[in-house]
């Protein structure tokens, strides 16, 4: 009988976390290709080390005890920080890099954004860095024409699939919510939509059409904040993410946020570079994007709603 481990191990604690998430030990060994009894002696190892018992094995699907869901916030935050530490050694094989040009959204550019480049100027010290915010439609648009280096940009459902010219590498996936004014229920007031003109709002208004709804709607703007300014004064209701709360977290207290009371909906976030450009820098970049947006804004967003669960997750 194979030796059960009494140290914790990394790859104990991302047996862990995928358990944790697909609540059965099969679906997390064909996640991690690996046999499912591969995945029971990590797991029986990792519960020896820390002398506690993380998962009821007795339920269907398998549930977290209270010293597993304690632990796993720990756990995150351990591979978090691992993840981070990879893609800093491996930025400094980089330190005669010049000049990196990095297209954002500008869903990141009030925390994540500002931490991203002052964390890599310390490992990049002859680098000069342009950033673009935009659009995700126009950023992915000047990766094309290499006018940028990198994007950081939203993706509709099938677009990772179908493109063959550029590297994605998902960060982060979120589900839309209905947002209204403090107090109030969404069918007694008018949509302000997110523009079509923008990725999003593509998304947003096809979602709609395909659940056959028509929605009264006023207003189509473009701007995060000018939207909640108006549901936070009652004039209608919108469909936006989490990360647009938490980009104008100033009207957080004045709108509620639920999910949809249709059909769900979500978007996963993604940094792009033409293939076979950077070599390895675009996942180290990645691993570090990861890094901040788990604690910066899943973390927050979680604590603030913590129904939104795995709805809302570093990928």
């Amino acid at each position: 009988m194979a030796e059960v481990s009494t140290r914790v191990t990394l790859w104990g604690i991302e047996v862990f976390l995928a358990v944790a998430e697909d609540r059965a030990i099969s679906a997390a060994a064909r996640r991690l290709g690996v046999s499912a009894s591969a995945i029971s002696q990590q797991l029986s190892g990792l519960e020896a080390a820390l002398a506690a018992t993380l998962l009821d094995r007795s339920a269907r699907p398998l549930q977290l005890t209270p010293a597993g869901a304690m632990f796993r916030r720990h756990a995150q935050t351990i591979l978090n920080a691992e993840a981070e530490a990879r893609a800093e050694l491996g930025l400094r094989g980089l330190a005669g890099l010049t000049t990196l040009r990095l297209g954002m959204i500008e869903d990141f550019d009030a925390e994540v954004t500002p931490r991203l480049l002052a964390s890599m100027a310390v490992d990049l010290k002859t680098c000069r860095f342009l950033l673009e915010t935009g659009p995700s439609h126009r950023l992915l648009d000047q990766l094309e024409t290499r006018s940028l280096d990198i994007a950081v940009t939203a993706d509709l459902t099938t677009e990772t699939q179908t493109d063959g010219w550029r590297e994605v590498h998902p960060l982060l996936v979120e589900p839309f919510l209905a947002i209204t004014p403090k107090g109030q229920v969404h069918h007694d007031l008018p949509l302000i939509q997110y523009t079509s003109r923008h990725l999003m709002g593509r998304q947003i208004a096809a979602h709609l059409s395909r659940q056959n709804l028509r929605l009264a709607q006023r207003f189509e703007l473009d701007s995060y904040h000018a939207i909640l300014a108006m549901v936070a004064a009652g004039q209608g209701w919108t469909i936006l993410t989490p990360l647009a709360l938490h980009h104008a977290a100033r009207f957080a207290a004045q709108v509620d946020a639920a999910p949809l009371p249709f059909e769900p909906l979500s978007r996963t976030l993604s940094l792009s570079a033409r293939a076979g450009v950077l070599g390895d820098m675009p996942g180290q970049i990645a691993d570090r994007l990861r890094a901040l947006i788990a604690r910066k804004v899943v973390a927050s967003a979680q604590t603030a709603a913590p129904w939104l669960g795995e709805t809302l997750r570093v990928l």
